[in-house]
């Protein structure tokens, strides 16, 4: 059964910045019509301190 909602997934080998900015831009932007998550292949335990 198709999703009513699309979903999107972000991935990123660290999931410590780069996939969780692109979420929340897109989350901006989508204005709640679809869902998105971020991921990661080889996950860190905090964020970039670049990133912050």
């Amino acid at each position: 059964m198709p999703y009513k909602t699309p979903y999107i997934l972000f991935v990123c080998v660290h999931n410590s910045g780069r996939s969780q900015m692109a979420r929340a831009f897109f989350d901006r932007i989508a204005k709640g019509k679809m869902v998105s998550l971020s991921a990661g292949t080889m996950p860190d335990e905090r964020v970039n301190p670049d990133v912050v």
